[in-house]
């Protein structure tokens, strides 16, 4: 069920944990600090993200299935274990492999195709494989707290289904949400999520926060200066003083920080999934496709569309 613990008492009774970007792209850096928080508890950690690129490395729109990849390994049909060398069938590199070739192990990819169910149950399979009794999805941006009604917003389609998923895994492990880089991908403006910040704290949503130490700063520039991303390199910016208000995504979307961009603020999965109109939406879902047309129904644009629409 879904814990009442405080997050000191979660991470005191932890002994390995999952650690899952879930936005896609370069989110697994994201969890980088996260890590850094654990490894103080001794606490070991396994690293995974999407099976889904960002359009300007991988122009096929959406994520990769099983069968459109190379030189990884399938632990369930939603989960698979990839190396340094995991790419797509068309040579591109998941941010995965990257993060993999820095850290000397095996990463998890995970494959959304099949709904909010079959993503929480392949997780647990694969947290029961491997011993972990802890799992954290990492959005980096603010996605995953997104009302819906924000205009900049671009890509809730992974997070929400994300989120609905992790909602259903809460009931059998102890899970938890992160956000980190407070606005970094330059979808939602500081005030949008503050305002949306402000409700999850009046629900008890907010379980804490962990900032960027010297030790994770230099971890965070080692794999950035393999794994290319933007979202997730801007708080590293911010942490070292030389962040300047800029555009990301070929220049489409302008990117404010503030110090809030470099803490890592955890909540509860079932307290999100309450109050998020997206998730609700998509959690019934039974496909990726399914969950792009309901999101389509409360006339959300996804990433999905806007991948197809940049491929044509």
């Amino acid at each position: 069920m879904p814990t009442s613990k405080s997050l000191k008492e979660i991470i005191q009774n932890s002994h390995k944990a999952l650690l899952i970007g879930i936005g896609g792209g370069g989110d697994i850096v994201g969890t980088i600090p996260t890590a850094d928080l654990l490894g103080m508890f001794n606490i070991e950690c396994i690293y995974g993200g999407l099976s889904w690129e960002r359009s300007v490395f991988d122009p096929v729109p959406g994520p990769r299935a099983f069968e459109e990849t190379k030189k990884v390994r399938k632990c369930n049909d939603v989960v698979w274990y990839a190396n340094k060398d995991s790419v797509t069938s068309t040579g591109v590199k998941f941010a995965e492999s990257g993060f993999s070739e820095v850290y000397g192990q095996e990463t998890l990819l995970i494959g959304i195709h099949g709904g909010s169910e079959a993503i929480a149950q392949g997780i647990l399979d694969v947290a029961q494989r491997e011993g972990a009794d802890l799992v954290i999805g990492i959005d980096v941006g603010g996605d995953v707290i997104a009302k819906g009604s924000e205009p900049g917003l671009m890509s809730p389609l992974a997070d929400s289904m994300m989120l609905a998923a992790f909602a259903k895994l809460e009931n059998h492990i102890t899970s938890l949400i992160g956000l980190f880089g407070f606005g970094s991908d330059g979808e939602l403006t500081q005030g949008e999520l503050e305002s949306s910040m402000r409700l999850l704290l009046k629900e008890g949503g907010v379980l804490g926060s962990w900032g960027i130490t010297q030790d994770a700063l230099r971890k965070l520039e080692e794999v950035i200066a393999v794994v290319p991303t933007e979202a997730s390199r801007l708080p590293v910016l911010y942490a070292k003083g030389e962040f300047e208000e800029t555009k990301i995504r070929s220049g489409t979307r302008n990117v404010s920080l503030s110090v809030a961009s470099t803490e890592t603020f955890y909540f509860s999965p079932s307290v999100l999934y309450k109050n998020s109109k997206l998730a609700k939406c998509v959690s019934e879902c039974k496909s990726l496709e399914e969950a792009n047309d309901c999101l389509h129904c409360i006339n959300i644009h996804t990433e999905l569309d806007l991948e197809r629409e940049k491929l044509k």
